[in-house]
């Protein structure tokens, strides 16, 4: 296979690493070893573009262009983000709390519904399941909404959606108080014990 070397692409040979301790550069072909140069220049560097230098060997082969033809440039460092004119990057006070409310309310409802079936059923496990993959939706989403960039309103969703089961827990607690309070008695307003 290594006989069979095409010059017209010098770029599609095998390669054959050499583990040999010699200093003898003479049996690779087109490559250079590389040293870094640790000078003291503290003058300004040239970004580094990625583009790979081409051996000498293929250098020979490579088409110029035309005298009319211009080659294309390369890319000087890292694409900067771009903001749009016209687009908030921030929310306004009264989308988040809109958002909040909103999230905060689906999540009063879930936190009651499980709460009451927690209290009332005879064996917990199932219910105590369903709160924990509750709560795991509620991070992993929250985390997920809060990868995206750019935009407030998701981020707000995010806050609302990872706040979700503590509205859950805080719109179950007057129910458990409640509960409570029909057992013991002599609570403040029928919810608060005292």
């Amino acid at each position: 296979m290594a006989d069979d070397k095409d010059a017209s692409s010098p770029g599609t040979e095998a390669f054959v690493p050499d583990f040999s301790d010699e200093e003898d550069d003479s049996e690779h072909t087109g490559t250079q070893s590389w040293v870094p140069d640790f000078d003291d220049e503290t003058g300004e560097h040239p970004a580094v573009t990625g583009a790979r230098p081409e051996p000498a060997a293929a250098t020979d082969a490579t088409p110029t262009p035309a005298a009319g033809e211009q080659e294309s440039p390369e890319p000087a460092g890292p694409v900067q983000p771009v903001n749009v004119p016209g687009r908030y990057l921030y929310l306004k006070w009264w989308k988040l709390a809109l958002v909040l409310m909103g999230v905060w309310a689906a999540a009063a409802v879930i936190g009651l519904g499980l709460f009451y079936w927690w209290y009332h059923s005879a064996d917990k496990t199932p219910a105590l399941f369903v709160v924990l993959v509750y709560v795991v939706v509620c991070i992993v989403g929250g985390v997920m909404l809060a990868m995206t960039q750019g935009r407030p309103l998701i981020s707000a969703l995010a806050v609302a959606l990872m706040s979700g089961p503590f509205a859950a827990l805080v719109a179950a607690a007057p129910l458990y108080g409640y509960y409570h309070c029909e057992r013991v008695g002599n609570c403040l307003a029928g919810i608060l014990p005292h």
